[in-house]
């Protein structure tokens, strides 16, 4: 697959490494020039591709949002219309919102088919991820399914959450954030987490 990471800070590099590894094209993107990640790309993520953001999405089959939660808005929402969208952001509200994260990306990204995956899990456990449980939760089943290919090729084992909305389960202040686990003990906290939503 031609993947396309954006964010070049912790998790992108991160993701971007274990791609390539995986054997998947990779381009990057900043918040500006391509050329301002060079050197950063060359040096954590060698092999990817610095782009800019709307080049690296255009011919994108799958695209990975890891950037700050507020860089997000500084994003123009059509270059995503059709493409199958990783939400891996997180924010930290002062109160509990009304939506979770990714459904406000999905509600801005109209066109986008937004999934929530990796988000939960800290960078620096991402890699080796050695089959560590990874939620997925989306409303498009083909986009689960593409986001849950791509995970087992990157080392994650995919469990799937729901839809879009219980992705609110995978951020912070849930139990399920932050959590380094297989596939029977993530399921299991998910089952208790839902119960007392």
């Amino acid at each position: 697959m031609k993947i396309a990471v954006l964010g070049a800070g912790h998790v992108g590099p991160v993701l971007a490494r274990l791609a390539l590894a995986a054997g998947h094209t990779v381009t990057i993107a900043g918040s500006g020039d391509p050329s301002r990640i060079a050197m950063i790309t060359e040096f954590l993520a060698p092999g990817a591709v610095p782009m800019s953001a709307s080049d690296a999405v255009a011919d994108a089959d799958l695209v990975v949002l890891a950037i700050p939660q507020h860089r997000f808005p500084a994003l123009e929402p059509g270059m995503f219309a059709g493409k199958v969208v990783v939400d891996a952001m997180n924010h930290w509200p002062p109160a509990a919102a009304p939506l979770g994260t990714s459904e406000e990306v999905a509600a801005r990204l109209v066109g986008a088919h937004v999934v929530k995956a990796l988000n939960h899990i800290a960078y620096q456990d991402m890699e080796p991820a050695g089959g560590r449980a990874a939620g997925v939760a989306g409303d498009s089943p083909g986009a689960v399914r593409l986001v849950a290919e791509f995970l087992r090729d990157i080392g994650f084992d995919p469990v799937p959450v729901g839809p879009l909305a219980a992705g609110r389960h995978l951020e912070p202040g849930s139990p399920l954030f932050g959590v380094a686990a297989g596939r029977p003990d993530f399921e299991n906290l998910s089952t208790l987490v839902k119960e007392q939503s």
